[in-house]
């Protein structure tokens, strides 16, 4: 991986700069202050985004503008990537505006996208990426500062090993599952075998025998007794035939005595009502006189000389001519009347739904007037806030600045302090106990002197060597001093521990404070922007609401106008109306002299309808005495016909049939209830046999399951085992690998012989073996050493990464900013030498920023990094290290 090119516009000091980074070692150059690692700052910002600074996005746009664009162009794996980054201020707070990556067939905007982008495509994030190849300023001393632990997940993240230990979990938590689902198998094997063992014990083969033998039995019975009731219905079909017969011909001779006192009835009711009919005969006569004589009345009020049927029609027809003439015109006055109402009620209503739309504009605006308010409330609320943790952070950085410790490294240094306090804890127990037992010693002296002699020889005491308390004395003394000096030093620690405890809440709630005010800041943007919004958007509303009412106004006055004229047709409706009453009262007369006609045609058609009725009830009459005389005829023969023996005969038969086939249902229910009942106990013995061979099916299922899971969690163990010997046997490798590295990279820039290797154990734990085989911790070597010491193994580490995967992996650039700081002049020279080795070693790109003469000299690539004392403002360009020299250096505009 190579970084191609950086552009920058107000990026820090930068106000317009472009840089082409090439091959071989680059060497940036320039006065302190001038901007140097703000060029390095900026390829770095450009790949990770803000999780790559070490401040915020409000230091990077420079003073005075709004907006800062970084373009950075590099190669990976072969590949060509473009990313963009425009940043853009707007009152209190930063906000990345553009964010886009570009590459071979992808293209990812947002800057989180673009940074997950990033850390995929190169394996490593920010973090991995300043540990591997990125040597900020002052942190030449990070890695041999930190713990063993700190320096084991460094290089295990960068070497992926994690993702072994996340197998391996992996492979546990399936094992466990595994294990979890082998037991509920297991479980139900056992289950089933215990209801197969209960099935087998009730013989159910035997019982199944047992019932259907039984079964038989009753079939044939059944069948028996089903034979003999055939006989019994045959019998009783028998009787009932003679039966069905003799009552066939009893109600034939019913029917024919109920016909004839029907026809004797229904003669005597045909001659009462043809003498009715000759009642209303006359009846209608009369009544035909009458209407006759109240029509000739009526005919000059209708306006007719004789009611004939062409002069009713003459004068019906001049009535409806002069009807139809009202009616039309007073249903075009109808119309107009309705037209013009509903014109008016249109315009009345839309007026007031024009005043609705008005007076809901002005609630609307007096709503948003009323969030705007609240939102400005809401801005004064997050301001007040900040101003809060702004106070706050200002005493709790003082505290933090006046602290022994640098920021961040109060955690560091509180566990240390714990891991010396709980030493000294358990030196103050030894010294206790050893105190104690010197006591005892002295005590036991003085107790044989004064008792004068031995109390188990008898010998006398003075002047024995365990007699003598005075050597014991000065060793209680020495214990009491080394016991006080010992407390003191756990109650320094206490105290120690007490304020690191307090120094590292004090971060962390710095942090919170941080992280809540960005929030606050971002609430308050966010509320100011809603109050202007709201009230831009109120002031439209009042507008709209003032639109609307004059358009109410207008509506209403033409939906008056409209009512007026709706008014005055309707007046003209009802006179027409009026003027039609009077045409509907003579086509009542009319209609009344009609009436009348019509009434004396229908007497005229009932006469004689009437008389015609009376003719046919004679005629009818006259057959049905015809057909009573048969009927007699028939009644007679019919009575004559009938064996009261053979009836009786029949129903004797008919009694015995029904009362053999009673009792036989009854004995055939029995059985039947018996056969269902059997059935009903074969069909569950059966249902048991189907449930024993499903259990029997169901249980080699599942020893099969139980056996393909017992070897399924073989394998999960086995292959958990794989991952963490795998993981324990390449950081092992690596560990190897990495003290081999280091010890030739320091043997290369290390000159002394003092030294006789570094040691790298697999606790990730530096010592430096001297020649006498006694070891250094890397802490205890002078300022120089330990600087060479550091980026060594951070070159070391490089190696590694670069030889590690597949012996060809596509590394960042090697960064190092000001590596010199702590060297003196012979030191400088063998930080050239690995330069060198690692340029030689394949290393594409080394970019250093110093001002050192001697690493200016060995650059294959000289950039120099200028300042405008007026403008404060950087210029980059680029210089020929081999035409000007490594001491005085000109400047030379790129391209």
């Amino acid at each position: 991986m190579k970084f191609e090119r950086i552009r920058l516009r107000n990026f820090r000091p930068y106000a317009d700069a472009d840089l082409e980074l090439r091959d071989g070692v680059t060497v940036i150059h320039g006065l302190n202050g001038s901007g140097k690692s703000s060029l390095l700052e900026a390829c770095f910002f450009a790949l990770y985004g803000s999780t790559a600074l070490e401040g915020t996005l409000d230091d990077v746009i420079s003073n005075g503008e709004t907006e800062a664009e970084i373009d950075l162009d590099f190669t990976h794996a072969g590949a060509s990537y473009h990313v963009h980054r425009r940043l853009r201020s707007s009152g209190e707070r930063t906000t990345t505006a553009d964010c886009v990556l570009e590459g071979p067939d992808v293209t990812v905007e947002g800057a989180r996208d673009v940074r997950a982008f990033v850390v995929d495509l190169l394996r490593m994030d920010a973090e991995a990426f300043v540990n591997c190849a990125y040597v900020r300023q002052g942190e030449v001393n990070q890695l041999i500062n930190a713990s063993p632990a700190q320096r084991q997940d460094v290089i295990d993240d960068l070497l992926q090993l994690g993702r072994l230990e996340e197998y391996r979990d992996r492979a546990g938590e399936a094992r466990l599952g595994i294990e979890d689902v082998r037991s509920e198998k297991r479980g139900e094997l056992q289950k089933v075998e215990a209801q197969i063992e209960r099935k087998a014990e009730q013989d159910l083969y035997a019982t199944l025998d047992e019932l259907e033998s039984s079964l038989t039995e009753i079939d044939d019975q059944i069948e028996h007794y089903e034979a003999q009731r055939e006989k019994a219905e045959q019998t009783k079909t028998e009787a009932e035939s003679v039966l069905e017969e003799f009552e066939q011909k009893r109600a034939d001779l019913e029917a024919v005595e109920s016909d004839i006192a029907e026809l004797e009835e229904a003669i005597r009711e045909a001659e009462s009502e043809r003498e009715e009919v000759r009642e209303r005969i006359g009846d209608a006569r009369d009544q035909m006189s009458e209407l006759e004589a109240d029509i000739d009345t009526r005919l000059d009020a209708a306006g007719l000389e004789a009611a004939t049927d062409d002069a009713i029609e003459t004068r019906r027809r001049d009535i409806d001519d002069h009807e139809e003439r009202l009616r039309e015109e007073r249903s075009d006055a109808k119309a107009s009347a309705t037209g013009l109402r509903n014109q008016a009620t249109n315009l009345a209503e839309k007026a007031d739904e024009l005043a609705e739309r008005a007076d809901e504009a002005e609630s609307r605006a007096a709503d948003l007037r009323e969030a705007a308010m609240a939102a400005e409330d809401a801005v004064t609320e997050c301001e007040e806030r900040i101003a809060e943790i702004d106070s706050e952070r200002e005493d709790l950085t003082a505290r933090l600045d006046a602290a022994p410790v640098d920021r961040g490294e109060a955690a560091d240094h509180l566990a240390d302090c714990r891991e010396r306090r709980a030493e000294a804890r358990e030196r103050v127990t030894e010294l206790e106990t050893r105190l104690e037992s010197a006591r005892d010693r002295v005590a036991e002296a003085e107790a044989l002197l004064d008792a004068g002699k031995c109390p188990e020889c008898g010998q006398p005491v003075d002047g024995a060597p365990h007699a003598d308390p005075e050597d014991d004395r000065e060793r209680v003394a020495e214990l009491e001093s080394e016991l006080s000096a010992a407390r003191e030093r756990v109650t320094e620690l206490d105290e120690r521990v007490e304020t690191l405890d307090d120094l590292v809440e004090a971060e962390r709630r710095l942090d919170e404070l941080d992280a809540e005010r960005e929030r606050l800041a971002e609430r308050a943007a966010e509320k100011r922007a809603d109050a202007e919004e709201n009230l831009e958007e109120a002031d439209e509303y009042d507008a709209e609401a003032d639109s609307l009412r004059e358009q109410a106004a207008e509506t209403r006055e033409v939906a008056e106008k409209k009512r007026a004229e709706a008014e005055e047709c309707e007046a003209r409706v009802d006179e027409l109306t009026e003027e039609l009453s009077t045409v509907e009262t003579a086509r009542e007369r009319l209609d009344a002299i009609e009436k009348r006609l019509a009434q004396v045609d229908d007497l005229e058609a009932d006469i004689e309808r009437l008389s015609e009725r009376a003719e046919r009830i004679e005629e009818t009459n006259d057959e049905r005495r015809e057909r009573l005389s048969e009927k007699r005829e028939r009644r007679d023969d019919l009575a004559a016909a009938v064996d009261e023996d053979a009836i009786e005969a029949a129903r004797t038969n008919k009694s015995e049939a029904d009362e053999y086939l009673s009792n036989v249902a009854d004995e055939l229910d029995s059985l039947a209830e018996r056969r269902d009942e059997l059935q009903t106990r074969i069909g569950g013995v059966r249902s048991e046999i189907e449930a024993l061979e499903s259990l029997h099916d169901e249980r080699d299922a599942l020893a099969e399951r139980v056996e393909a899971l017992d070897d399924l969690h073989d394998e999960a163990t086995r292959l958990e085992a794989m991952y963490g010997d795998l993981r324990a046997d390449l950081r092992q490798r690596n560990v190897e690998t990495l003290e081999r590295l280091l010890n030739e990279t320091f043997d290369l820039v290390y000159g002394n012989d003092a030294y006789a290797h570094l040691r790298l154990n697999g606790e990730y734990e530096l010592s430096v073996v001297q020649k006498d085989g006694s070891e250094l911790d890397p802490t205890q070597l002078s300022g120089g050493e330990r600087a060479l010491f550091n980026l060594s193994l951070r070159c070391a580490i490089y190696r590694l990464l670069a030889e590690g995967i597949d012996g060809a992996a596509p590394m960042p650039p090697l960064i190092l900013d000001e590596p010199t700081v702590f060297l003196d002049s012979g030191h400088v020279s063998r930080l050239v030498d690995l330069v060198t080795e690692m340029r030689d070693l394949g290393v594409a790109q080394i970019v250093i920023v110093s001002h050192d003469e001697e690493l200016v000299g060995a650059a294959d690539d000289l950039v120099s990094v200028e300042k405008d004392s007026r403008t404060n403002r950087s210029t980059v360009s680029r210089s020929d290290p081999a035409a000007l020299g490594a001491v005085d250096l000109e400047s030379e505009a790129d391209d």
